[in-house]
């Protein structure tokens, strides 16, 4: 089963972070295999980081709230809320096979929220700067809860622009960028 997991910084815990990056990487390893997807997001400007988004094939939910509650950041108290739901990888790729690399151009976590009705299940015709993407579930699957989606795009409005925008509570879009240890 794959997870979206969205730990959202508190307000001031940078430093905090910064103090903890060994110990969230080692921890983050364990799961290497697992890793769909990972990688911080950032403040508009993409200087400070306001969280860290991880896509991960798990066994059910239990593990994927291990996972996300076990994580040295969120113990050490470094994030104000964690969105966990079930997605589905409707892509069928890590994003280590995204064809656009690592680098270049501006990336971009799409989070729409919704209710009712499931809307954008299909993958968008173009693909070219699709990272990740797929429908938020809810643990057992039957409810459609939302999409998240991470893309390279021109800017925030055209990220924003993946999704129906009339169809969502809310729709966010946060600055992201390819997340893991630095090549070494």
């Amino acid at each position: 089963m794959e997870f979206f997991c969205y730990h959202r910084d508190r307000p001031g815990s940078a430093a905090l972070r910064q103090e903890l990056r060994e110990e969230h990487w080692s921890y983050m390893d364990g799961f290497e295999k697992e890793m769909i997807a990972r990688g911080p997001t950032l403040s508009g400007d993409g200087g400070i980081p306001t969280g860290s988004v991880h896509i991960v094939d798990l066994p059910d939910p239990a593990a994927a709230r291990a996972f996300a509650f076990e994580e040295p950041g969120y113990q050490a108290g470094a994030y104000r809320d964690v969105l966990l739901r079930r997605w589905h990888n409707a892509l069928g790729r890590t994003m280590w096979d995204f064809p656009g690399g690592r680098t270049g151009g501006n990336r971009y976590l799409v989070l729409g929220l919704g209710a009712g009705e499931a809307v954008d299940l299909a993958v968008p015709a173009d693909q070219d700067g699709l990272i990740a993407y797929g429908p938020l579930l809810s643990d057992d699957g039957a409810n459609w809860l939302g999409t998240a989606a991470l893309l390279r795009a021109p800017d925030p409005a055209t990220a924003r622009d993946l999704l129906t925008a009339d169809r969502y509570a809310n729709i966010e879009v946060h600055r992201w960028q390819f997340g893991g240890r630095p090549a070494q």
